[in-house]
């Protein structure tokens, strides 16, 4: 598998590594080299990338909506040996629901099983679970959007993370027992990608708290594949404000600077109690259309009848929703920080330095909701 990046080459050379996942073992070659265009190859065998890259699935599930979830994750705890469903499938709690971050996982332990830890069989069960739960067949959206997070990390990996980065390092748990009468969610988190599902009486109950952010923020390709994972919700965030007259935009200017995300990993239940910057019900009818824009690329990464109805709510909420920024309307500079704050929806972006890749910007952003949270649980 190939990836490719533009950035500043720190040198040139060529080295071979062994890395464990999960117990797995795998050789990894890699070579780094400088040109005059800034461009930096690396090339490395990822198995966790490989399996996950096509969206054709097998399965015998025929049921829709949460039943067909309900068979799908049940198929792929039935691919798990009894340490590994021991590991997986968990009682359910808001406690073990909280147990998500922005970190990778060797700072910030998760709960469930690692994807290094699955064979080819298991990933493909996991891969029949996510393309549904999902969007499908969008680019740098929904299941493509996950796969270009994944890429990032292996890139990562390769150019000096080291072992607390990559695809192996993300995990699922299953909290709760699958059905369509009870309680139970379905928990997908790693380094900048954490997705949550919550189930009750047949029906979903929340998707949020999610995290998504990438690191680099700049294309990586994968097995000819080209991936920009959350470069889309940056341009929309920029196009929403510098769209907004001179006047709008002092309005909407927050008094303060933001390093992070205000509501991110262990911030539940935080949300200001005042909401501040411009109502989006002043603006005219294009310029709101900007605002949902924005909202549409985070909704849209779920399967189409999720997103419809959540897409529904907050649309009938746009009026009494609020824009509010720090920075500069861009959003292409290190502490650049926008939010979209309504009666139930709540998204933050935040442009971050460089942390593997320095003095590079990448994106932090969160979307929550402030009744269903966890699924009001």
């Amino acid at each position: 598998m190939t990836y490719a990046i533009s950035g500043t080459p720190s040198g040139s050379g060529s080295a071979t590594f062994a890395l464990s996942f999960g117990g797995q073992s795998c050789s990894l070659a890699l070579t780094v080299s400088g040109t005059s265009s800034g461009t930096t190859t690396t090339t490395n065998s990822s198995t966790v990338t490989t399996a996950l890259s096509t969206t054709t699935t097998s399965t015998t599930c025929a049921s829709t909506g949460v039943a067909q979830i309900v068979c799908l994750t049940e198929a792929f705890k039935a691919t798990l040996s009894s340490t590994q469903l021991a590991t997986t499938q968990l009682t359910y709690s808001k406690t073990n629901a909280q147990k998500w971050s922005n970190l990778p996982a060797g700072l910030s332990a998760r709960i469930g099983i690692n994807l290094g830890a699955l064979n080819a069989t298991q990933l493909a069960a996991f891969r029949n679970l996510m393309v549904t739960v999902l969007a499908q067949n969008v680019t740098n959206e929904g299941y493509d959007e996950m796969m270009g997070n994944l890429v990032a990390d292996d890139y990562l990996n390769t150019i000096g993370g080291g072992s607390d980065y990559g695809a192996g390092n993300y995990y699922l748990s299953i909290l709760g027992t699958p059905s369509t009468t009870g309680l139970w969610s379905i928990l997908f988190t790693g380094h900048h990608y954490t997705q949550p599902y919550t189930f009750n009486a047949g029906a979903i109950t929340g998707v949020t708290p999610a995290f998504r952010g990438v690191e680099p923020q700049a294309a990586v390709t994968a097995a000819n594949r080209t991936y920009q994972a959350f470069e889309q919700e940056r341009v929309a965030f920029a196009a929403m404000l510098t769209g907004l007259s001179t006047a709008e935009q002092t309005t909407a200017r927050l008094s303060g600077t933001f390093s992070d995300l205000v509501l991110g990993p262990g911030q539940d239940s935080k949300f200001p109690t005042t909401k501040v910057g411009l109502q989006v019900g002043s603006l005219s009818s294009d310029k709101q259309t900007l605002v949902l824009n924005a909202i549409k690329l985070y909704v849209n990464d779920l399967d189409a009848t999720t997103a419809a109805t959540i897409l529904t709510k907050y649309t009938s909420e746009l009026a009494n929703t609020y824009v509010a920024f720090s920075g500069t309307t861009a959003m292409s500079s290190q502490g650049d920080y926008v939010r979209i704050d309504g009666p139930s929806v709540w998204i933050e972006f935040s442009y971050q330095g460089g942390v593997i890749i320095k003095n590079t910007p990448h994106s932090h952003s969160v979307w929550r909701d402030h009744t269903s949270d966890y699924g009001g649980n």
